[in-house]
């Protein structure tokens, strides 16, 4: 698990594919302390096994699915990478609750500068942007971000200058495509709507106040009364 605050800027030394797969090899150095074989580091986002340490320098291997679902496959041999290494677990949490497995890619629009901050606008997938709220949590290429605004077609960010000097965000340009990552809290919360969205069939599995309130109020069943009596 990581918190999206970027600990350092690596840099690409080589990426080799074969097909859609292959080896990512970054050159590092705050990451790599007290890093051993095996251990997780966050590249812009992309939670990576680390198989091989040398010189300042580490290699991950990287998958067909890590290829289509994130923008690794168009990193070119120097190209900088935000990089954070899996938390602590007597770490500070400074960020969210991220992951390390991207959702898709999203493209930046624009770039606004209002006094000290800079607006990033992305668009992104309607599947994307549906788990995507006001003041909500997000995390692009690595970064935890606070959700300034959204529409329905794109979201933005506002970058202080700390961010903002110490990640690559504000060193792309319109039309770069980001990583993103939803809150996973927003994606379980529609997992278990769609459940119930889709469990009429299956109401008679469940005890029957249950299934006579959800019948009587002629949605997916789910309330407040039935989240705190099976212990959410």
């Amino acid at each position: 698990m990581f918190t999206g605050i970027v600990e350092e800027l690596g840099q690409v030394k080589a990426l080799s594919l074969r097909g859609n797969s292959g080896t990512l090899t970054v050159k590092a150095k705050k990451v790599l302390e007290g890093t051993k074989i095996g251990d997780s580091i966050a590249v812009n986002g992309v939670c990576l096994t680390v198989t091989n340490m040398k010189n300042n320098e580490f290699s991950a291997d990287v998958m067909a699915e890590t290829v289509r679902r994130s923008s690794l496959g168009a990193l070119q041999d120097g190209s900088y990478v935000n990089l954070e290494r899996a938390m602590a677990a007597d770490g500070r949490f400074g960020g969210h609750i991220v992951s390390g497995h991207i959702d898709g890619t999203g493209q930046i629009e624009s770039m606004r500068r209002e006094e000290n901050a800079v607006w990033v606008t992305i668009a992104c997938t309607d599947k994307i942007l549906d788990l995507i709220v006001e003041k909500g949590s997000i995390c692009i290429d690595g970064i935890s971000l606070t959700v300034a605004a959204v529409t329905k077609r794109n979201f933005s960010v506002s970058v202080i200058p700390h961010t903002g000097e110490e990640t690559t965000l504000l060193k792309k340009k319109a039309g770069d495509p980001v990583n993103l990552e939803n809150d996973i809290v927003g994606k379980y919360i529609q997992k278990f709507v769609d459940i119930g969205r889709n469990s009429g069939a299956d109401r008679g599995k469940m005890p029957d106040d249950e299934n006579a309130a959800g019948s009587a109020k002629g949605n997916s069943g789910l309330s407040m009364e039935f989240l705190q009596k099976y212990g959410f």
